[in-house]
């Protein structure tokens, strides 16, 4: 215990949100596991200035060195677990959870973490309606995937070459704005951001059609909007990697798993009234 929280007040000089944009090589996401040991590797109890903080974020507060807030990853230990297990529930149950993350150092992780749990994500601009208007945001992505196919079966080389071209910008740019929920064809079970701060209309839009959301929360950030928050530096991309992948990682395991078999009845004629 002593020696945890000691290595909380005393960070390692080299692992700082500002220099822990470059991961070590060969990094891999089957290596995560849920220890204060890698949350101090990556950095995760990195905080903001004081002068930036969110009041509401105190409870997670270990101490401050610097004027650098220290965040308590006893208590980030607990509500990642958390996090994890309703994850794991929803993947279970073969439900899909949005991956959002739109900052610069965010948008690469939230993208390959997704892939690799095989779950829908936006890391470019949050759509506004992407939640709250699914109805008419379904039929663009139906019109997106029937313009790709089109394409891929040449269906359109009947055009001109402008009007190819045309087409060919007209799916980039859509592919840019939804290419990552293109294969949703319903709501989400919950959505999951990697900076809760930075995409409030995404949480706004959950919260609205009450759908749970799962989010990491920096010093600076107001956790109450959060079902699960995750207490954690937003800002580092070895933090994001150790999160967001460790969330990734629990789903794609989670979806391997054999799922149980149906019990039938048997029919039993001491139980039949006579």
């Amino acid at each position: 215990m002593e020696n945890s929280k000691q290595a909380q007040a005393e960070p390692k000089k080299e692992i700082t949100s500002q220099n822990s944009q470059i991961l070590p090589a060969g990094f891999k996401y089957e290596e995560l596991g849920l220890s204060i040991e890698q949350m101090l590797k990556f950095g995760v109890h990195f905080g903001h200035k004081k002068s930036r903080w969110n009041p509401k974020m105190k409870p997670y507060i270990f101490s401050e060195k610097g004027n650098v807030y220290i965040i308590d990853l006893e208590k980030t230990m607990a509500l990642l677990e958390k996090s994890l297990e309703f994850a794991r529930r929803v993947a279970a149950n073969g439900g899909k959870i949005i991956f959002v993350g739109t900052k610069p150092q965010a948008k690469q992780v939230v993208e390959e973490c997704a892939r690799m749990a095989g779950m829908p994500f936006v890391n470019n601009r949050w759509l506004g309606g992407t939640l709250t208007n699914f109805r008419e945001v379904k039929k663009r992505i139906k019109y997106l995937n029937d313009q790709e196919e089109k394409m891929a079966k040449g269906e359109l080389q009947k055009y001109t070459k402008y009007e190819r071209l045309r087409f060919k910008k007209e799916i980039e740019r859509m592919n840019e704005k939804m290419g990552g929920i293109k294969k949703m064809d319903s709501l989400p079970q919950a959505i999951f951001v990697a900076d809760a701060k930075e995409n409030d209309l995404a949480v706004k839009e959950a919260k609205k059609m009450k759908i749970p959301v799962i989010g990491i929360v920096d010093t600076n950030t107001d956790p109450d909007p959060i079902d699960y928050p995750i207490p954690a530096n937003d800002d580092a991309l070895s933090s994001l990697r150790y999160v967001v992948g460790l969330v990734a990682k629990t789903i794609k395991e989670t979806k391997k798993e054999p799922k149980p078999a149906p019990v039938q009845e048997k029919n039993n004629s001491k139980n039949k009234t006579s």
